[in-house]
């Protein structure tokens, strides 16, 4: 035993759909596991009402529940084997040890605890706007993908949708009175079908993910067909975009998903420019595919390297460009890409740039074959200027037979280079002597004369071979320059565009030089951490490394799976550097962050202390001062002083509980403890309400009709909102002089056009309330702005308020599901919309 606690297991039933029987399932694995002698506890299981399940609690020990909370203390004390914790995608109470219950599951693993646990697959934080597309309901409670992948072991319970929709309406699943909304609202047989797909998929990567881990761990590199992957390999030619389309549709017959990669030689010979390579990538992007890179000399081998590791079943290539010729001498990438793909199928796609026969270069030949070519003519160019030259001895002259010789060598140093092309002439001088120079069929060279066309010969082929491979070599040099080039342009856009810059960047790097991990060192008081760091095994000191690549002297890029040529040294190092600046920016990026909310904190803070400092001393002055002058016995005051003073102190308190409230509500929308508690209400009485804390001299004009729709809310929120709203109106709306006007004469006066209006209104499966004033507005562009904490648009420094009554009311609608916006009133003025979805109709 070395000391260290073990961390629990988490094992989760993840539900397509509520009610496909995920814990019916996890109390029953409780049952097995009691069975078998393990110690297990329920911490907590919502049971919804359901008898089955109920029944199952029975049997198994259970800590009390504290209203539908899990006691985290209580079951870390009792510290069972195993802990049943229902829903873990649960939003604890305010006040809880942790906002959320994977939290909590999080401190039961660390205590040694394993956990069974359950969640719905719409709680999944990355399939969030996806279910909020599906159902037009936005999903409150989440949890990270990355603890459920985390867990050891994630079981699918799943039912058919059909099969579902009969145990809801057996009453299995909600209570009665919920049954019937629910059947025609999330329960839609194209939602279930929708949330069946999406389980289906998420846990299809999971499994993908574990076997790639799997896989890595073991060092199997076999293709294992568990699923299907099309790879297309393009060689930046006039071709590849139709080999993109044609891929794509092979991946669609085949239901997989498809990977478009450009090998990039390393002696830079792909030739396509980077402006082809952007537009193939917005092509690949186009059809749905994933691009990549990979640099390898060997172009087969680092294809089918790249296909095996990514375990693809498929490869699609399109017929090689040579010519029949060409071919003799190399059977080209698709022949050979075929004789070693294993299990992994090829197509081979014809095109018309196939037809065409490519122009001929020499830096289109690979080395060893120029090499082969040039010792194979070094031998038969000269053989048969021999022979022509004792065919027609008659006809031709010793001079002829010379330039003949040098033609050879000068051909031979063109194709093979300096060794072929001095063999050439050795064999071409020899030859020449023996059968042409006087004495024939002798190696004595008997003139001067030939002496020095012998050795004008061998200068000719070292002059002609050295300027050969100089070109070579400066060709391969620029064409690698190119490849660089190519590739420093794919990091830096990574850099500049991706939201994770490192981890991706160090993906690029180990995916376009076929390494099994890269890993990002740094040095922190002496020992080195890993800052980042993709693929299985990553190095964790630069010695364990198979290519080090110094950045600064704390900072290494450590890359583990082969060795590499030293000629992918520079573009490791400009990778290197590029790591170290995506990393800087990062870091920057976070304190940049981190400087900005707290300037923001500071601001607010510093509007709060401002608003609340002067509108907490003006009612707390006004009752002390009524206060003290009501407890002055020496005034003698009437009884309409004492009314009046009574008066101020009720309004001051008054404006102190609203004040108070705000400033409550408003953090309690900061820390998201605000849980609706939603139902059917109308708003003519929700208005009824609010309206009976305004002051009763306030002149408005209420049109709620009795018979609109009822809304689903929760009907203390939904007062506060009516009432903040009204507030305000009453408090900015009252600006513009009012319009009066003598009513039959009898002398009476009325307001012409009411101040403020309340009115609503049903619209599509909404219903809308409108408070209408007719103030001086808000000024142009500001009305988002209206709903921020702390603003006062257009406002004096003596108005009363703080500022948080509209950003309250804009929290509680929010959190109910709702919206609240702000508009011009016809003429002048500003109209507040509240708008709340029509409740479900039930049984």
């Amino acid at each position: 035993m070395d000391g260290k606690r073990k961390r629990g297991e988490l094992r989760i039933y993840l539900g397509a759909a509520p009610g496909v029987g995920k814990t019916f399932a996890m109390l029953s694995e409780a049952h097995r596991r009691r069975a078998r002698g393990t110690d297990v506890v329920v911490g907590l299981v919502e049971t919804h009402g359901r008898e089955r399940i109920e029944a199952l609690l029975e049997g198994l020990e259970r800590l009390p529940p504290d209203h539908l909370e899990l006691d985290l203390d209580a079951l870390l004390a009792r510290a069972p084997e195993v802990a049943v914790v229902d829903e873990l995608a649960h939003i604890n109470a305010s006040g809880s040890r942790n906002p959320k219950r994977w939290q909590d599951v999080e401190e039961l693993l660390d205590a040694g605890i394993d956990v069974l646990s359950t969640v719905n697959v719409q709680h999944l934080e990355s399939l969030n706007d996806v279910v909020e597309r599906i159902t037009g309901v936005a999903q409150r409670e989440t949890v990270p993908d990355e603890v459920v992948r985390h867990a050891e072991q994630v079981e699918l319970v799943d039912i058919t949708p059909e099969a579902l929709r009969r145990r809801l309406a057996h009453g299995n699943v909600y209570a009665a009175h919920r049954i019937d909304a629910a059947l025609g609202n999330y329960f839609r047989i194209g939602n279930l079908t929708a949330f069946r797909e999406l389980a289906l998929l998420w846990v299809a990567d999971q499994v993908d993910v574990a076997l790639q881990r799997y896989r890595s761990e073991q060092r199997i590199t076999d293709t294992w067909e568990t699923r299907e992957r099309v790879v297309v390999a393009i060689s930046g030619g006039p071709e590849s975009e139709m080999l993109i389309r044609r891929a794509r549709r092979v991946a669609v017959r085949a239901g997989a998903e498809l990977m478009v990669v450009h090998i990039m030689r390393g002696g830079g010979l792909s030739g396509a420019s980077p402006q082809l390579v952007a537009g193939l990538r917005r092509v690949t992007e186009d059809v749905g595919a994933t691009f990549h890179t990979v640099v390898g000399d060997d172009v087969p081998t680092a294809l089918l390297d790249f296909a095996r590791g990514v375990n693809a079943t498929q490869l699609v290539l399109g017929t090689s460009r040579r010519s029949r010729l060409g071919r003799v001498f190399d059977e080209g990438i698709g022949a050979s890409v075929i004789q070693a793909s294993g299990p992994i199928d090829v197509h081979m796609v014809t095109h018309d740039e196939a037809r065409r026969v490519p122009r001929w270069r020499l830096g289109g030949a690979t080395a060893r074959l120029r090499s082969l070519l040039g010792w194979a003519l070094a031998v038969l160019l000269p053989a048969a200027v021999t022979g022509a030259g004792l065919l027609w001895r008659d006809n031709l002259t010793f001079s002829t037979d010379v330039v003949g010789f040098l033609l050879a060598t000068v051909v031979v140093a063109l194709v093979g280079g300096l060794g072929p092309a001095l063999a050439a002439a050795f064999l071409g001088a020899g030859l020449l002597s023996y059968f042409f120079t006087p004495p024939r069929y002798s190696l004595v060279v008997g003139t001067p004369g030939a002496l020095v066309t012998l050795v004008a010969m061998l200068a000719v082929a070292v002059v002609v071979a050295l300027v050969v491979d100089r070109a070579a070599r400066l060709a391969e040099r620029g064409a690698r320059a190119r490849t660089e080039a190519a590739l420093l342009a794919s990091y830096a856009r990574t850099v500049l565009t991706s939201p994770f810059p490192v981890v991706r960047l160090l993906e690029k790097v180990r995916e376009n030089f076929g390494l099994e991990s890269v890993a990002l060192l740094e040095r922190r008081d002496g020992e080195w951490e890993r800052v980042a760091c993709v693929g299985p095994h990553p190095c964790a000191e630069p010695d364990e490394a198979d290519v080090d690549v110094p950045v600064t002297a704390d900072v290494h890029l450590a890359l583990r799976g082969r060795t590499l040529p030293a000629g992918d040294q520079r573009a490791l190092e400009a990778a290197a550097g590029q790591a170290l600046m995506a990393l800087r920016q990062q870091r920057m990026a976070a304190e940049t962050a981190e400087a900005q909310r707290r300037a923001e904190t500071t601001e607010l803070r510093t509007a709060l202390l401002s608003a609340v400092g002067h509108d907490l001393r003006t009612p707390l002055t006004s009752i002390k001062a009524a206060i003290g002058s009501l407890r002055d016995t020496g005034l003698r005051l009437s009884e309409e002083d004492t009314s009046e003073l009574l008066e101020t102190v009720e309004v001051s308190a008054d404006r102190l509980t609203g004040l108070i409230d705000n400033l409550l509500d408003s953090s309690r929308l900061a820390t998201g403890a605000v849980a609706p508690q939603l139902r059917a209400v109308t708003y003519d009485e929700v208005v009824a309400r609010a309206l009976a804390g305004i002051d009763e001299r306030a002149t408005l004009s209420v049109d709620v009709a009795e018979h609109l729709p009822p809304v689903l809310a929760d009907v203390g929120l939904l007062e506060r909102v009516v009432a903040n709203v009204i507030d305000n109106a009453l408090r900015h709306g009252r600006l513009t002089p009012r319009r009066m006007v003598d009513v039959d004469g009898d002398g009476r006066i009325k307001v012409d056009e009411p101040e403020i209006a309340v009115r609503a209104s049903a619209y599509g499966d909404r219903v809308e309330l409108r408070v209408v004033d007719h103030g001086q507005g808000l000024p142009k562009n500001t009305a988002s702005a209206v709903f921020a904490p702390f603003q006062r648009l257009g406002d004096r420094a003596a108005t009363p308020g703080v500022g948080l009554g509209l950003s309250v009311a804009k929290g509680f609608v929010d959190a109910m599901g709702g919206a609240i916006t702000a508009e011009d009133t016809p003429g002048g003025g500003l109209t507040m919309v509240i708008s709340l979805p029509i409740a479900p109709v039930t049984a």
